[in-house]
């Protein structure tokens, strides 16, 4: 099969991580950790895993990053390299082990990249996954699995930069015929946003602020929308296209950060009806701001602005992946009494009383005619083309690029 892998190899590693702040292609040149390669199919683990044809692989922020080695190596003890990269996916099951049942070759499906206790053999589940809160599993290092948060960071299942990979049969959902493989091939992100969207629901009387408009921050106006949210929602977005494409998904009102932050703040103030003061020294602080701000970039001036925007008492999530920050002023944490949380992937939630797996109601919204995200897929590239895939998608200002993805035949 062929396979977009990342190796295990040190010097390579200390190289091209000193190289790529000078010219980033390097990441994927004859230094960097990945490569172009073709290898024999993995086997079955076990009796309850499919192997699966992939579709679609997309190309997410998070794969970006481990690409151009921007990864807290701290999660390196949840990786067991070498790995085939990808996680978000739509494919075909071509292969069933003996013990699964509801599923056979032919059937199209989305995996759950999560890699929990169910899939590794752990036959007392942790005290989160017998929750439905599988992001907190305590065991991505434990069972009989490889170490590895998920498909796409554990060497054992594969991952979606590939032409097949293996899943556990309770990582699979169903795709209806209705539903596109580029709508499909959404449902992953679509599925952490609603996840982060259900954690912290905004009142209907709320205002919201999105800060960035790539696929997390998009997906999570999208999320807002589909599950009824009538917040009022802005997005601070970088590029025009990105902008028009969050109207689309249903924001209220679009600021430009290109402008810097001053604009952010004085467009923040006047959407809220917040004051700006001026101290002594330093920039200018916000009384008001946003009631719930979703952070979706995860750098040092994101989450900054972050916390500077959000109002009195407010809740400020952190989904955009945010790793070492340095010389972040803290003081709007306690002098605004701000809530802080993190949102990570997804699990089970509770939807107008009903308890369910992010996937499957993304799927039923899809199904229903509710959620289209077919439009967010703006590039697709063969997999022999990944060199020119990754310098397309890391230059999305000028190619406009909202989500790429890998496909197969």
């Amino acid at each position: 099969m062929r396979l977009i892998e990342l190796s295990k190899h040190i010097p390579r590693y200390l190289l091209a991580k000193a190289l790529s702040a000078l010219y980033p292609p390097v990441c994927w040149g004859p230094v960097g950790m990945i490569e172009y390669c073709e290898i024999p199919e993995p086997a079955l683990p076990g009796p309850q895993w499919v192997k699966i044809k992939t579709r679609y692989g997309g190309i997410c922020g998070s794969d970006m990053n481990i690409v151009f080695l921007k990864i807290n190596p701290a999660l390196s003890a949840f990786v067991s390299l070498p790995i085939v990269l990808g996680h978000e996916n739509v494919g075909v099951v071509t292969e069933v082990g003996d013990a699964v049942e509801g599923f056979a070759p032919g059937d199209r499906v989305v995996v759950d990249p999560l890699l929990p206790c169910a899939t590794r053999g752990i036959e007392e589940p942790c005290q989160f996954c017998q929750r439905g809160e599988f992001a907190l599993c305590q065991n991505f290092a434990e069972g009989n699995l490889a170490p590895g948060l998920s498909v796409g960071a554990c060497r054992d299942t594969g991952g979606s930069w590939s032409s097949c990979f293996v899943a556990h049969r309770s990582q699979l959902f169903h795709v209806p015929e209705n539903v596109s493989d580029e709508n499909a091939v959404m449902i992953e992100p679509f599925a952490g946003a609603l996840h982060t969207v259900m954690r912290s629901l905004p009142g209907d009387d709320d205002t919201v602020l999105v800060l960035g408009a790539g696929t997390v921050g998009l997906c999570i106006v999208a999320a807002l929308r589909a599950s009824g949210s009538r917040a009022r929602v802005l997005v601070a977005a970088k590029y025009p296209f990105q902008g028009e494409m969050a109207r689309k998904l249903g924001a209220d009102e679009i600021i430009p950060v290109g402008r810097g932050k001053e604009n952010l703040l004085e467009v923040v103030a006047q959407a809220t009806g917040g004051k700006l003061y001026r101290p002594v020294l330093g920039q200018r602080l916000l009384v008001g701001g946003a009631d719930v701000v979703y952070e979706c970039v995860g750098s040092q001036r994101s989450v900054s602005d972050g916390l500077s925007l959000t109002a009195s008492g407010g809740t400020l999530v952190l989904v955009g992946l945010a790793a070492t920050l340095r010389r972040l002023d803290w003081t709007p944490v306690w002098l605004n009494e701000l809530v802080i949380k993190g949102s990570f992937w997804s699990g089970e939630e509770t939807f107008q009383g009903r308890r369910a797996r992010s996937h499957q109601l993304t799927l039923d919204w899809m199904d229903q005619g509710k959620l289209d995200l077919t439009p967010m897929v703006t590039h697709k590239f063969r997999l022999e083309d990944y060199k020119r895939a990754l310098a397309i998608t890391a230059d999305k200002s000028r190619h406009q690029v909202i989500k790429s993805v890998f496909a197969f035949d």
